[in-house]
């Protein structure tokens, strides 16, 4: 999977480029030496970037990240120190603080799909936490659980992990308060999500430390639909696939006759048509809309 070159970008230096997101060092003015995180309107797909863009998905990102940073502030503190940045990429980049990333995805579950469901299937358990039998895809767990996942080199997949295994990794401290974080987090956007008419199924979080300290940051983006499973509450019906505000729309297509790809060949995925690509842009628009009460 490659990454198309990031731009050039005045008075930063770039350092990383993802998925999604561009990381670049500030060199000049007043927050030289901090990060500059853009989020472009890439998308991926089974380990595929692909060659069409959503437009304006990489705005919607960081709005939206912005919001809940803003609803979350009470609980954590974020990674963003200012919104001022380079016209280039205005709307769509914040300035963010450096942090010692701890190498956990940490997700927080409140109903059974995804990977989860693959390994309760297999074993009855999701990250070794046992579940009740009976359990269905989309069924809501008596309890929001913390599942958490290695963070896998670029182009793998994060694998889930027991709760032990963070303690091994990070220490016991480190990991019962990232367990206590995420899962107060999930509570809080569950509830304000719920409010608006939408189901948060699962979401994954990044923390980080601030250098020199042991205080616990929230990092990169947060409660997004490409970090988030987010489904309408009135569409909601265990026992099925769950109609969602994320890119399952081109996972669909690519998977369909239609667009003619062979997903067991090492041949990258077709151009998405235009009628795709709009209704993936209408679902992340609704999803910020819906959400936030703004208009995009």
């Amino acid at each position: 999977m490659s990454i198309p070159a990031a731009p050039a970008l005045p008075g930063a230096e770039h350092v990383h480029s993802g998925k999604v997101r561009d990381l670049y060092r500030l060199t000049e003015g007043p927050h030289a030496g901090s990060f500059l995180m853009v989020a472009s309107d890439r998308i991926s797909a089974f380990d595929f970037i692909l060659d069409t863009t959503i437009p304006d998905k990489g705005a919607i990102l960081t709005r939206m990240s912005l919001w809940w940073f803003d609803q979350l502030a009470d609980l954590v503190p974020h990674h963003v120190l200012s919104t001022d940045v380079p016209d280039a990429v205005r709307g769509r980049a914040v300035v963010c603080r450096p942090l010692e990333m701890f190498p956990v995805e940490c997700v927080a579950r409140g109903y059974l799909t995804g990977s989860g469901l693959s390994d309760y299937r297999a074993s009855g358990e999701v990250c070794g936490v046992p579940l009740p039998a009976g359990l269905e895809d989309g069924s809501r767990l008596p309890e929001p659980i913390f599942t958490p996942a290695t963070k896998a080199a670029f182009g793998d997949h994060d694998e889930n992990v027991s709760f032990a295994a963070v303690v091994d990794t990070i220490g016991a401290e480190d990991a019962e308060r990232l367990r206590e974080l995420t899962l107060a987090v999930y509570a809080r956007a569950e509830s304000i999500a719920r409010d608006r008419g939408i189901i948060l199924a699962d979401t994954k979080l990044e923390f980080g430390l601030v250098p020199g300290t042991r205080d616990v940051v929230l990092g990169d983006e947060v409660l997004t639909p490409d970090s988030s499973r987010f489904w309408p509450a009135d569409d909601w019906q265990p026992g099925r696939t769950q109609p969602s505000y994320d890119k399952q729309i081109v996972r669909n297509w690519l998977l369909s006759p239609e667009s003619g790809w062979d997903r067991s060949s090492d041949a990258p995925p077709p151009p998405l048509p235009p009628e795709v690509v709009e209704r993936t842009r209408s679902r992340y628009v609704e999803a910020y809309e819906r959400l936030t009460g703004e208009t995009f």
